[in-house]
């Protein structure tokens, strides 16, 4: 048990995602005692994580991403990978379930090409923000101030490059959410 009971996080997933920007945060939430869906736009009970140069390991989904609303949670983490954000941001769906967080202030953590999706909210003008350096260019695009740094936090988002930054990821991701809702 820790300080983040009775909270619920989703993490937004497509197959593709990286295996560890999805596993470490969902155990590092859990092991704070927030209660984390898998959910996805899949129609798969199971999707297929992409583990550095292979597939990985399949993980359960818990919720349709028609199942659910954004009301349902008080936070939402995008695991990165190539395949999972560029899936995720051709979907309607996906799209406005992510802008409903940016726009009530909930906590969006988005690691590597997480954020990707983002993009497509139309709501990253003036925000900063990192990735994977390959993103740059677009979150730039964007109107986001793009920085080369491990993680970055701009007000309720917190953004990290790669799989090397978890450590400090999951530290600012956790406090972030415990924090709340950020006006």
């Amino acid at each position: 048990m820790g300080y983040l009971n009775n909270l619920k996080v989703a993490i937004l997933t497509e197959e593709g995602f990286e295996q560890i920007e999805l596993t470490s945060p969902k155990q590092a939430l859990e092991d704070m005692g927030a209660t984390v869906d898998i959910v996805s736009p899949n129609k798969s009970t199971h999707i297929k994580a992409w583990d550095t140069d292979k597939w990985g390991i399949e993980v359960e989904v818990d919720r349709h991403l028609s199942e659910v609303s954004p009301h349902d949670y008080d936070a939402l983490v995008l695991p990165g990978g190539v395949l999972n954000p560029d899936k995720l941001r051709q979907n309607k769906e996906a799209v406005a379930f992510a802008a409903s967080f940016l726009a009530e202030g909930k906590p969006v953590a988005a690691i590597c090409h997480g954020p990707q999706l983002l993009i497509e909210t139309g709501m990253l003008a003036g925000r900063k923000l990192t990735s994977f350096p390959a993103l740059q260019t677009d979150l730039k695009n964007a109107g986001a101030q793009w920085e080369d740094t491990e993680v970055m936090v701009d007000r309720s988002l917190i953004t990290s490059r790669s799989p090397a930054d978890l450590d400090a990821f999951n530290q600012k991701m956790i406090e972030e959410i415990a924090e709340g809702v950020h006006a």
